[in-house]
């Protein structure tokens, strides 16, 4: 879940990216921040409380201008500044649900004991998305623990036909017999 900073970070970017036509760039951009941030020796320089915050800007300017672009580097040393590097994965998560929601598309997430073939992957999107009238962003995974069947996760819903949750609850019933 995405801090109240995250949010205001996420929603002033996307409103950047959107008055500039750049929403596609800025999700590009916004990943590569992610894995320069994520670098796991920057990441110790940047979380050294002995390195002033000056040094720390200076050390990702001379690094990273070139990968990210003047607007990427100029957030990473905002994040620096406020003291929230650590938040950059909520950043990036609520700028995609926030440039999903104005584009009319939904996230889903479907859990399954087996990798599904590409078919049924398809079939699957193709009902998601005619049932809820958007594009949908499907994400498949795959989950051994759940024995079968589907878990679905689509915006804040879940819908649980796994064969453990249908064990669990036979389980339950039995016990109150």
């Amino acid at each position: 879940m995405a801090t109240a900073a995250a949010r205001r970070y996420s929603k002033a970017i996307l409103e950047l990216a959107e008055a500039a036509g750049e929403v596609k760039l800025w999700t590009e951009r916004l990943e590569v921040v992610r894995q320069f941030l994520t670098d796991p020796d920057l990441a110790a320089v940047l979380a050294n409380p002995s390195v002033t915050v000056q040094r720390r800007k200076q050390v990702v300017e001379t690094l990273g201008t070139h990968l990210m672009g003047r607007e990427g580097l100029n957030l990473v040393k905002l994040l620096i500044e406020t003291g929230r590097v650590q938040e950059i994965d909520g950043v990036i998560d609520e700028f995609h649900r926030l440039a999903d929601l104005a584009a009319g598309r939904v996230r889903a997430t479907a859990v399954t004991a087996i990798e599904l073939p590409q078919k049924d992957v398809d079939q699957l999107l193709a009902d998601l998305s005619r049932q809820l009238g958007k594009e949908v962003r499907l994400e498949v995974e795959v989950d051994p623990a759940i024995m079968g069947g589907l878990v679905l996760h689509v915006g804040d819903q879940l819908i649980d036909a796994s064969v453990r949750t249908r064990l669990l609850q036979l389980r339950r019933r039995l016990a109150t017999v």
